[in-house]
């Protein structure tokens, strides 16, 4: 049995499921959000220490002990009950349920795509990622985080003024609970905001030297799959900086062939993180070197599977049927 945490109308989670009942798969969907009030778990303990748990859906008990594998797809938080009003009430309630069901999966001794919960969270922060990237002997653009104003137009001033600029932490913030997440793109500095440096002090920012790009690499690690594209951004100033501002009629995606040597380490920094998929974003720069900017643990793939002609899918779906024995 493969469990799928995820939202009702994700895309990736709704392809995957077809695939998934294509190839006969025992498969069952469940967004936290349905918790309490739709949804019930339940965990119990006989006097030898022999734990049951059950997840009861509308019209299914899932044995949670007979799980192979969980797939976290962009999962939402628990949600309280339509009748509980006091908004102090519905927060301490929404936490509750947050740390039972975060506690429950603790307990699941089966394989968890992209990874354990714990570990997602984890690799999922920038100045760490960029710590085992380097260690890995991967470039990396010159970086500064800081909410200091004067070290910001230090580094503004050496490269410069040749600085982009993104979040210190998640730049997507899926929609969690009752709130819909914010976004930020990834943006030049520019002589204005060097104006409003003293801003800083509020919140910190991820500060890097521009680095000229031929193309974008999106490569999505599967287990011990490597999947790499070119995102060819520079074709439309839409997409110079940042080519999540997507424009694909005028990007062309295509398949990239990577050396042994750097799919290898690309698999050994999804195991360093301890996850068993990563999408990871480098850039290839005129001159043929590769530069890491970050990894998303949750990071999507369709579009690059629909454009570059990638059989991500089906590796993501090899690696939930193989539950604990597939490589990691």
């Amino acid at each position: 049995m493969i469990l799928i945490l995820t939202q009702p109308f994700d895309p990736h989670a709704n392809h995957v499921a077809q695939v998934l009942e294509a190839r006969g798969a025992e498969f069952i969907r469940f967004n936290p959000a349905d918790f309490p009030m739709r949804t019930s778990l339940s965990v119990g303990y006989a006097p030898n220490g022999k734990m049951r748990s059950f997840l009861r859906l509308e019209d299914k008990i899932i044995d949670l002990a007979q799980l192979q594998s969980v797939w976290s797809r962009r999962p939402q938080a628990p949600v309280p009950h339509d009748e509980i009003q006091n908004p102090s009430v519905r927060e301490f309630i929404a936490r509750d349920c947050q740390t039972f069901v975060q506690d429950v999966w603790d307990t699941l001794p089966c394989r968890w795509v992209p990874g354990h919960p714990v570990a997602i969270q984890r690799a999922q922060l920038k100045v760490s990622q960029l710590r085992v990237a380097a260690e890995l002997g991967l470039e990396l653009p010159p970086t500064l985080v800081t909410n200091n104003r004067e070290e910001f137009l230090d580094f503004f001033g050496e490269h410069n003024g040749n600085v982009i600029s993104k979040l210190a932490g998640a730049a997507f913030d899926r929609s969690v609970g009752e709130s819909a997440g914010l976004c930020r793109y990834t943006e030049v500095v520019s002589k204005r905001d060097v104006g409003y440096a003293a801003a800083l002090q509020y919140c910190p920012v991820i500060l890097q030297a521009y680095v000229p790009k031929r193309v974008e690499l999106r490569i999505t690690v599967v287990g011990e799959n490597v999947f790499a594209a070119e995102i060819h951004s520079q074709q439309t100033h839409h997409t110079k900086y940042d080519w999540r501002r997507y424009d694909l009629s005028r990007t062309p995606h295509l398949p990239h062939n990577l050396s042994p040597e750097m799919q290898e380490c690309c698999v050994r920094l999804v195991e360093r993180l301890e996850l068993c998929y990563g999408a990871i974003d480098m850039i290839l720069t005129p001159d043929g070197r590769y530069v890491f900017l970050e990894i998303n643990p949750s990071g999507q793939y369709l579009w690059i599977e629909e454009n570059a002609g990638l059989p991500i899918t089906s590796a993501l779906c090899d690696l939930l049927m193989a539950g604990r024995g597939a490589a990691s």
